[in-house]
């Protein structure tokens, strides 16, 4: 069979090197020492060498892997509570929408999806870089309501109802404040923020008289932390978060409708080409490919919630706790403001609608 073809921008060659970094440290520990079936073999071991219970070794793994344990069961108690038991997902009857979906990590979902015989709608302004098979694509302006309200009536005809949505598209311009136009400013919130009002309001109230559906919202590690000559992406990433918290308050009632919101460190898409990461080791590049395994294992399991990718996307809300002078030790250390300075990106016709 002929493998997929690879979306431009992709990365296939990394040395084997640079796949070693803490969240590879963080997975294994977590399928391990961190995991109450790995916890446990530590006891088991023991006892198979003649340890006794009262013995201090024994006792001491014993409580060691209770407390995995209940840490465990608690984090999965805590998951089910808080965002309710998963919607049933049936391949055959869903019709999945991505916006910004002609490049990057949008047309890789659309390219998987669409193998899987799912029926897909791309909303772009630009068509796919590569062919895709089993998905049909839409000219579309996100950030223009009469353009979404145009096509969604154009989806429903031709797929029917749409059941989970990825808000995907983005522009990112790598400019100080001092240095952005008014244009580039309004396509920044309109294709980031905007976007996400007008197929939410247009997609919806069809899930919700279908009841089931799933919102993917796209937004970003920057939108907890604003470095140089990120203001309108960070601060279009941070409405976007906003606007996730209280679309999932208010699909509460509806058991159905699963929203989740994915906030991925820097990603190895066209989007943000020659940015410099410090330390590929504690904040590696995410490949597309990896982000697009977690996204479609919650679409696929009918599940909610958050998904931050790397690891230290799930600590990074801890730093606004911190003394203001701490903060700022930590951006020096972390060489976040310079990681824009060598920003190269995609071409202005395509920063103008851009995808993920």
């Amino acid at each position: 069979m002929e493998a997929p073809p690879t979306p431009s921008g992709f990365r296939t060659d990394k040395p084997l090197l640079s796949l070693l970094n803490i969240d590879l440290l963080a997975q294994v520990a977590g399928i391990t020492f961190f995991h109450p079936l790995g916890a446990w073999m530590l006891p088991l071991s023991l006892r198979t060498l003649t340890f006794q219970w009262h013995h201090p070794p024994m006792w001491g793994s014993m409580l060691y892997a209770t407390i995995v344990t209940v840490a465990w069961l608690l984090q999965s108690l805590n998951h089910r509570l808080a965002y309710g038991k998963n919607r049933e997902f049936d391949k055959s009857e869903e019709v999945l929408v991505i916006t910004g979906g002609s490049s990057g990590l949008g047309l890789l979902l659309a390219q998987v999806y669409g193998m899987r015989g799912m029926s897909v709608a791309i909303l772009d302004v630009n068509e796919p870089e590569v062919e895709v098979r089993n998905v049909e694509f839409y000219k579309c302006d996100v950030g223009n309501y009469q353009d979404v309200q145009a096509v969604s009536k154009q989806i429903v005809e031709d797929l029917g109802p749409p059941s989970v949505l990825v808000n995907n598209a983005a522009v990112v311009h790598g400019k100080t404040i001092l240095d952005l136009s008014e244009d580039e400013i309004q396509s920044t919130f309109g294709s980031n923020v905007l976007s996400n009002f007008w197929t939410i309001k247009e997609f919806l109230p069809g899930m919700i008289e279908a009841k089931r559906g799933t919102i993917v919202t796209i937004s970003s590690v920057l939108s907890h932390i604003g470095p140089k000559r990120c203001s309108d992406y960070a601060a279009s990433k941070a409405a976007v978060r906003l606007l996730h918290e209280s679309l999932t308050a208010e699909v509460a009632q509806y058991d159905n409708i699963k929203t989740l919101l994915v906030s991925p460190g820097q990603i190895s898409t066209p989007l943000f080409d020659g940015v410099d990461t410090p330390s590929t080791f504690f904040a590696p590049v995410l490949e597309p490919v990896d982000v697009a395994k977690e996204i479609m294992s919650a679409i696929d399991s009918g599940a909610g919630g958050n998904l931050d990718l790397p690891l230290y996307s799930k600590w990074i809300v801890v730093m606004h706790t911190l003394p203001v002078s701490i903060q700022r030790l930590l951006r020096w250390v972390s060489g976040c403001d310079d990681a824009m300075k060598n920003f190269r990106g995609r071409n202005a016709t395509d920063n103008m609608n851009g995808k993920n």
